[in-house]
């Protein structure tokens, strides 16, 4: 019976096992997408417990404590102690078989604090001494744990309106890992409620020095926090959206649009939609313009919990899956783009995985030779960062694309404990290409491009996709 978590872990064979030790496993990680807080690299925050760093924010795994029937005061209770809440998720643990969190809790133990344990109840207390005892020395602050896990690159995912301040203050404090900003213009387009659009407009007017109000108005200013982000070496765009966005509209129209909803009338559908299209393809070009990457994260039903969301706000586990018929808009969408000659590099993350062959499709008819894999299918997303999930978008992406010409994983995350997902993905990719070589589906003789593939997944294509 082979060992639970050992160094051959998801390798399946002997060609799996010597890409990963030999070629994936060596490589720096490049994480460009994540929601790490700025600030707690500026000040290499320290942290105060296991279960600063390992539960708070973490909506996985306060899902499956809530699924659990652990009480919501152990999940997010401000009354209630580290550990207290950590017992609860060492209760939880033995029941998390063939949940992806049983990997990534074993996994981040191993890696991060060197303890092969098994978390449960009867270790909980022994584990939680032995990490807080480590977290109280000096290697185990935000900038050590980025260090430990060889990172080279990360992209948080920052709002036109931040200060960037402690990217500043980052890059002047001499840190030799970049941390660069992630252009995140979701609120400029949500003009569903006019109060807080209005609310965010002016203080984006604050922010750029420009007095807002006209529509033009709005995208000079725009246009200036967009070229502040680029001064601070910001490469890629990102858009959180439920769909793509593809109406038809005149210029006329937006500018009206606009004027209604900053005086503070509501919209009708067809203007929000109107709206926010107009605003992808405005996005779209000052991208265009720069050379960066733009990224669409969509697919997901937020807030589904209306209770839990009035309490606890978003982002705290009552989000899923959503069911979409987005083919058409995103085709529409991206060929606006490419008719104007202003189509930037893009990456494609879907939420539902019926969508994957939709999306390793969608790719090709965009390619243009300019640029390898211009056009990219995002990695498992969310709800799909997990073997099962990983599997099949690459698996989509070998059949009807490129997977040599991948741009590989990333953490999405606001955790310092979460870049074992780049060693979880590498060893199912590892294992992918592994078993079509001991199958006879990839020649034995071409070794050696099956290393240099693994090596570019891994690092060297992000790297020079994004010009990092």
């Amino acid at each position: 019976m082979k060992k639970f978590m050992d160094e051959n872990f998801l390798l399946q064979n002997e060609t799996a096992q010597k890409l990963y030790h030999e070629h994936a496993a060596k490589m720096p990680i490049i994480d460009y997408h994540c929601h790490l807080i700025p600030q707690m690299v500026a000040d290499d925050h320290k942290f105060k417990s296991l279960t600063e760093i390992w539960l708070g924010g973490d909506h996985y795994k306060w899902r499956a404590m809530r699924t659990n029937g652990v009480d919501e005061r152990f999940c997010t209770g401000k009354d209630t102690s580290d550990w207290e809440k950590f017992e609860k998720w060492a209760e939880t643990v033995p029941y998390t078989f063939r949940n992806p969190l049983y990997h990534w809790t074993h996994l981040e133990l191993k890696t991060a604090f060197g303890i092969d344990k098994i978390l449960s109840p009867k270790t909980a207390r022994e584990i939680y001494d032995e990490c807080n005892e480590k977290l109280a020395s000096a290697d185990y602050t935000a900038r050590g744990f980025m260090r430990r896990y060889n990172v080279q690159v990360v992209c948080t995912t920052d709002d036109p309106i931040d200060t960037l301040e402690y990217h500043i203050k980052t890059r002047e404090s001499g840190f030799e890992i970049k941390m660069l900003p992630t252009w995140r213009p979701d609120k400029a387009m949500a003009v569903e409620v006019p109060a807080e659009f209005r609310a965010y407009v002016e203080k984006l007017g604050e922010m750029a020095g420009v007095t807002i109000s006209t529509f033009d108005d709005m995208i000079e200013a725009l246009r200036k926090r967009h070229d502040f982000f680029a001064e601070q070496g910001c490469k890629l765009s990102d858009h959180g959206i439920e769909e793509f966005y593809a109406e038809d509209y005149t210029d006329a129209e937006i500018k009206a649009i606009f004027n209604k909803v900053y005086g503070g009338q509501e919209l009708t559908q067809d203007e929000i939609l109107k709206f926010k299209s107009a605003m992808m393809i405005i996005f779209g070009e000052m991208d265009w313009e720069k050379g960066w990457t733009q990224q669409f994260h969509y697919g997901a039903i937020r807030n589904n919990n209306s209770k839990m969301f009035k309490l606890l706000g978003a982002d705290t586990g009552f989000d899923s899956i959503g069911e979409f018929t987005t083919a058409k808009k995103m085709s529409k969408y991206l060929d606006r783009l490419n008719s104007s000659g202003k189509l930037t590099k893009t990456i494609l993350y879907n939420l539902n995985p019926c969508a994957n062959e939709v999306i390793a499709t969608m790719l090709g008819n965009f390619q243009d030779g300019t640029v390898a894999g211009k056009i990219q299918f995002g990695s498992g997303w969310w709800f799909l960062d997990q073997k099962d999930g990983m599997e099949k978008q690459m698996n989509a992406l070998s059949v009807l694309g490129l997977l040599s010409r991948f741009v590989g994983m990333l953490t999405d995350s606001r955790s310092f404990l979460s870049y074992p997902r780049h060693e979880y993905f590498r060893r199912t990719l590892c294992n992918l290409v592994g078993k079509d070589i001991e199958n006879g589906e990839i020649p034995y003789t071409e070794m050696e491009r099956a290393n240099q593939m693994i090596e570019d997944i891994c690092y060297n294509n992000a790297k020079n996709f994004f010009q990092f």
